[in-house]
Order: structure tokens, then C-alpha cells, then sequence
């Protein structure tokens, strides 16, 4: 039978297709007002009936205390809906997409079990698809990856970088020569008898979950520079080098992820006086506007996602009445 509007509503007793939990996942560039659709649709799903939780799929928001640089929703403005895999990891320990894919699946199993929608939000490409899609990872040899991080840690990502090159040209090709963990782990990998370090979309990626909607927030490249300049100067204006400084009494100095992300590396830097806070800021927005580029190239490879303009009036009701 239909309810007022058209919307179909299943006879007393009769299941509709359309309760069976759901993954949705909002992702695109940062910058892009992935929180806010995120709770804007946990509540359109709510005032149809449907209760929604939400999972963190950004790699820094792992990290207990990276809230500014990081532009992590304060618990106070989460609208009561439960939040996921965000401040779990201390700032020594290894954010690493291996051990986030099963924690994440884990959350959203949960979520399911109680009949609860589960919306996965970031814009860490790999660790979004490691979700989304079938992913294996090959295992890890934590002594090699030690010497080879205290090699990257010595000599920077070059001379690693033309390791990679030679053994495994097309791997080399993919990683970011800047991203030295990247480096780092396709090195590992390979020292394992593996070719595929796995930073990258399968040729023909299968979801891991049938019913996922995946929704992408775009925004045009001008208009997204220009907001993404101007969140760094906030970061700065809202605290960062405060945030920095506490974090580096955590030891943030001794981790080997944390200590690189972008803005937490230039604040680092503007502290111990190798740069300045113009050369800092301007260092910080350079660098989020090369990661935007690549979140947006990753992103634009989903077949599934469905691409909404993040700077026009967005239809969540309309979105959440659609059939997956």
C-alpha cells in the first residue's frame, strides 16, 4: 500500500526490501562538507524510520587529540548520532589501512546488527575502498619495515624511492614520490614475494556490501582552492601550534605517521624554527591542494558514486528516498 506522497509502505507484517541495513559512504576531496552531509543524512534516514551510525575513514582523525588540523567534529556537534574509529590511535602508534580494514568492518557489522544504517565518511581514498571493495593485503615484517622507515627517516623518500623504481617499475609509478610510507610499505611487500602493495583500486573492484549507496561531494577546482587556503589559515588562528605543542608531550614527535601529516609536519617545523608561520601556512596549503587533486582522481574512479555539487543546496531527503 502507499502512504500520502506516494512513498510505499509494506503491509502489517511484511518486511520491506527496503529495512535491510545499509552502507552508505560520503567521500570526496577534503574541504568538501563531508561531516555536515553526514549528519544531515544519519537525520533525513531518521525521519523515515531508520536509525544511522556513523564510521570515520579519515587515516588522521584515528588520532586521539589531531582535532584542528584534522577539522574533526567536537564531540558537542555530532547531534547525539554514535561516531566510530575517531580518536582511537595515539599519536606514536601506526595508522595503517591494514589494520583499520578490519576495524571498520567490524564497527559496521555491529551497526548492522542492531538495524542500523552505517554511513562511512572520509577521504582517505585507500582506506575508503578497503571497506567498500574485496581488498587483501598482503602480511606485514615489522623488523623490515623499521630499517627501511629509519632509512626514509635518514635519507628522505628518494634514495628508497629509486629502489622501488628498479624492482617494481609499475608500483613505482603509482605511489606519490613524496608519500614515504607508501614507499616504505611497497618495499616491504615486495621483499615478501608480492608485486602489489596495494595503493591502489582493483582493475574490477567488487563491493563488499551489496546494498551501498556511495555519495561524492565535488566542488569546482577554484572555488575548492580558495575554501582549502583558507581552512589552513584558520587551523592556524583556531590553535595549531597550541595543538602541536600538546601533542608533542604525547610524543607526537616519535610516531611515524602522525608526525608527517600535512599541517601537523609544517606546524612541527614553524616550532622547532626550521620554518617560518608564513612559510608554514603556505607550505600547509601547497601540499592540500596537491592531496585534494589526488582525492578527487581517486574518487572519480568509482564507478558507484554519485557526484553532488557540495556548494549547491544539497536534497538529502530526496537522496534517502531513492532505492539503492
Amino acid at each position: 500500500m502507499s502512504a500520502p506522497g506516494g512513498v510505499s509502505v509494506p503491509e502489517p507484517g511484511e518486511e520491506s526490501a527496503d529495512s535491510a541495513p545499509r552502507l552508505w559512504a560520503i567521500v570526496g576531496a577534503t574541504g568538501t562538507g563531508k561531516s555536515d552531509l553526514s549528519l544531515d543524512l544519519a537525520h533525513a534516514l531518521e525521519a523515515r524510520g531508520r536509525r544511522a551510525e556513523i564510521v570515520n575513514a579519515d587515516a588522521m582523525q584515528l588520532y586521539r587529540g589531531m582535532d584542528i588540523g584534522t577539522a574533526k567534529l567536537p564531540v558537542s556537534e555530532r547531534r547525539g548520532i554514535p561516531h566510530h574509529l575517531f580518536d582511537v590511535l595515539e599519536v606514536t602508534e601506526d595508522a595503517a589501512v591494514a589494520w583499520y580494514q578490519p576495524h571498520a568492518r567490524s564497527a559496521i557489522e555491529q551497526i548492522h546488527s542492531g538495524g542500523a544504517d552505517a554511513i562511512l565518511v572520509g577521504g582517505s581514498g585507500l582506506y575508503v575502498s578497503s571497506v567498500l571493495y574485496d581488498f587483501r593485503f598482503p602480511p606485514r615484517d615489522d623488523a623490515l619495515r623499521a630499517r627501511l622507515e629509519a632509512e626514509l627517516d635518514q635519507d628522505g623518500p628518494g634514495p628508497l624511492l629509486a629502489r622501488l623504481q628498479q624492482q617494481d617499475p609499475a608500483t613505482a609509478a603509482r605511489v606519490d614520490p613524496k608519500n614515504g610510507r607508501r614507499i616504505v610499505r611497497a618495499l616491504e611487500v615486495l621483499a615478501q614475494g608480492e608485486r602489489n602493495h596495494g595503493a591502489a583500486l582493483p582493475e574490477q573492484p567488487l563491493l563488499w556490501r551489496p546494498r551501498t549507496r556511495v555519495l561524492a561531494l565535488g566542488v569546482e577546482r577554484a572555488s575548492l582552492v580558495e575554501r582549502l587556503d583558507r581552512r589552513v589559515e584558520r587551523m592556524w588562528e583556531q590553535g595549531m601550534l597550541d595543538e602541536v605543542e600538546r601533542l608533542r608531550g604525547d610524543g607526537l614527535e616519535q610516531g611515524t605517521t602522525a608526525r608527517r601529516a600535512i599541517g601537523y609536519a609544517q606546524a612541527l617545523a614553524q616550532l622547532t624554527g626550521v620554518l617560518t608561520q608564513d612559510e608554514a601556512i603556505a607550505e600547509t596549503q601547497a601540499l592540500t591542494r596537491r592531496y585534494a587533486r589526488r582525492q578527487v582522481s581517486w574518487f572519480r574512479r568509482y564507478a558507484e558514486a554519485e557526484w553532488v555539487d557540495a556548494l549547491a543546496p544539497i536534497g538529502v531527503q530526496a537522496i534517502v528516498e531513492e532505492r539503492a
